[in-house]
């Protein structure tokens, strides 16, 4: 009898099949586990210890839980919305410029570039109230002759965070719309301009229903970004002062490793998860809309 052998393909997968195992289901599985179980990194042993759904009647009766996932859809709302303005504006310029167009393709792509942690280190400088920039362009140019506390005070921190965002990824909207714009067809925008529909008609009957699924994609993409947003966070406010910058991701490693309740932490993180999950959904279904109503008017 013939030995038997893998199939040539699957002994060619077999390596990174056993890699990805190693290093993304098998933690997952883990922290699963962990999530029905009070573990705490001080006390190792209580990983073994079954509690059930404990942990997630928890979370949904903790009132700080809910208090950073409102904030979070706010910081999603407001910086998807902000980033989409922008974007578009910035795709209107560069599609329209005559020359140069491919070095402004290239600068709108730079903010990309920088790391969230670099990007939370320079916002930080830039909002300190004694040193930093803003504070000293606005006392320059006499809008306030004090120290605005940006980074202390909830409402103003929550602003700079918002600004640090916003302008780190205001080139997803920007590159997405503008590849939009470059493929749109001419012929229903000269079709609108004959019959005497002035440029915001033009625009928004004509142009915006096609850019649309871009604009969607582009909200797709950010909206998991933001609704996991950490790095710049915590940089610049550590979720202060007093808690008032605080988001879910914030709060998840405030809970894992400040106060060592791993267990309840990794809950919280699947129910993050999940809500990310339904964020992506609605967009998704907003994105199906949108291809169907370009597919029915072009």
């Amino acid at each position: 009898m013939k030995a038997w052998r893998l199939p040539p393909h699957v002994a060619l997968l077999l390596p990174a099949v056993i890699v990805l195992a190693a290093v993304v289901l098998l933690p997952l599985l883990l922290s699963l586990w962990s999530s029905f179980t009070p573990f705490r990194l001080t006390r190792p042993d209580t990983i073994y210890d079954f509690i059930g759904l404990r942990n997630y009647r928890r979370i949904f009766t903790d009132g700080d839980f809910w208090v950073a996932f409102g904030r979070t859809v706010l910081l999603l709302t407001v910086a998807l919305n902000l980033e989409m303005v922008l974007g578009l504006g910035l795709a209107l310029l560069v599609e329209r410029a005559s020359r140069g167009q491919r070095m402004l393709r290239t600068i709108l792509m730079f903010p990309m570039m920088f790391s969230p942690i670099l990007v939370g280190f320079q916002f930080k400088f830039m909002f300190n109230d004694n040193i930093g920039l803003v504070n000293n362009a606005l006392q320059s140019l006499g809008f306030t002759d004090q120290a605005i506390p940006w980074l202390i005070d909830g409402r103003l921190a929550f602003i700079a965070i918002t600004t640090a965002e916003v302008w780190s990824s205001t080139a997803v909207f920007a590159i997405f719309i503008l590849a939009g714009l470059m493929a749109m067809p001419r012929e229903p925008i000269e079709a609108a301009r004959v019959d005497g529909c002035t440029p915001w008609q033009t625009f928004r009957y004509v142009t915006w229903p096609f850019l649309m699924p871009f604009a969607f994609i582009a909200m797709t993409i950010r909206s998991l970004d933001v609704a996991r947003a950490y790095d710049i966070i915590k940089i610049m406010t550590d979720g202060g002062p007093a808690g008032r910058t605080e988001v879910l991701w914030t709060l998840i490693a405030r809970t894992a490793y400040s106060d060592a309740r791993m267990g309840m932490a990794n809950a919280m993180a699947y129910v993050a998860i999940l809500l990310s999950i339904a964020f992506t959904a609605f967009f998704f279904a907003q994105l199906g809309k949108a291809r169907a109503q370009v597919a029915a008017d072009w």
